[in-house]
């Protein structure tokens, strides 16, 4: 299966300095800041970004499920709400979402949807994987 990278570079302390993410395809580039992160600043943060990483995937794991069962979704569309709280620690995750699906049953519907919750890949990352880390200290 796929194999993705992504990068990230901090300098200086951590209120005034900042930090420019990469994504790996390239179609992605740009800063971060602590006022982003933690206040209001214009540049993106890593919660936002976990946020857009889990919509997406959620939507796809969705329509992966509605369509072996049968079903074509028209539309499926979804929002992550992440709560960053005191520590900093995430506490919450809320996704909302919204589908046209033809013939689908609310009750079937909600079925699909708790899975899609349950069974995605970032789903499945957010309650624990295993973290290998390599770090070396340059001079």
């Amino acid at each position: 299966m796929a194999i993705r990278i992504s990068s990230a570079e901090w300098k200086g302390t951590l209120k005034e300095g900042s930090g420019t993410l990469k994504l790996g395809s390239g179609v992605y580039q740009g800063p971060y800041t602590y006022a982003s992160r933690f206040e209001t600043g214009p540049e993106t943060n890593p919660e936002e970004l976990l946020g857009a990483a889990h919509a997406a995937c959620f939507s796809m794991f969705l329509s992966a499920l509605l369509t072996t069962a049968g079903f074509t979704a028209r539309r499926i569309y979804t929002t992550a709400t992440v709560h960053l709280d005191a520590g900093p620690t995430i506490t919450l995750i809320e996704l909302d979402t919204q589908a046209d699906v033809p013939n689908l049953s609310e009750e079937a519907f909600k079925g699909y949807v708790e899975a899609a919750k349950k069974d995605c890949p970032v789903s499945k990352a957010l309650t624990g994987p295993e973290i290998k880390l390599t770090a070396k200290l340059s001079k």
